[in-house]
């Protein structure tokens, strides 16, 4: 091999290495959940390639979560909110071909059963890309901290991080949130 040759090669062995290496820090800070625009969607956090998260979804949405790949909705909010629509979500979820989990959540009086049905739901490698819900995301925040502790086993401090970036506002919701992953840690 010339010189020359072995001065081509090092050289882009380096510029491979130097771009692989780039890549890597891309994708680990691109982990982190981001915020999207998606027409119809208030509040659209993408979290990772598996979980988009967000506030009020209006229904002519749902084609547009299928073609980003989500396969499941899970809706947090009350058939009794102003503007819930859930069975009309449930029929635009069933005709764009996602399936629709309903778990109503009341952030004025949780309840563990429903971040249990939470947990399992978004936890099911069925449900996933799984799309979740609520009319701010401040519900979603403080059901996603569960699954983060509980499931990822990340600490409070990236959990809380996190659930902010998504929407997590309430100080009683979380409160609430970190008492619930306390009392399944023991």
């Amino acid at each position: 091999m010339s010189p020359s040759e072995y001065y081509f090669l090092m050289r882009l062995r380096t510029i491979v290495t130097t771009a692989g290496a780039i890549v890597l820090l891309i994708t680990v800070v691109d982990g982190q959940a981001k915020k999207e625009t998606l027409d119809g969607v208030r509040n659209f956090t993408v979290v990772d390639a598996t979980v988009g998260c967000a506030g009020a979804t209006e229904t002519r949405a749902f084609p547009a979560l299928k073609a980003r790949g989500y396969v499941s909705v899970v809706n947090l909010r009350q058939a009794s909110e102003a503007g819930a629509a859930i069975d009309e979500s449930r029929a635009a979820a069933d005709a764009a071909g996602l399936k629709f989990i309903h778990l109503p959540f009341n952030n004025a009086s949780p309840d563990d059963t429903v971040v249990d049905a939470f947990i399992k739901a978004v936890s099911d490698p069925a449900n996933q890309p799984v799309f979740i819900n609520c009319g701010s995301a401040n519900r979603v925040g403080a059901l996603w901290l569960t699954k983060r502790m509980l499931v990822d086993k990340w600490d409070e401090a990236k959990a809380l991080e996190e659930a902010k970036i998504i929407g997590l506002s309430n100080e009683a919701l979380q409160k609430f949130a970190l008492a619930y992953v306390a009392a399944r840690k023991k």
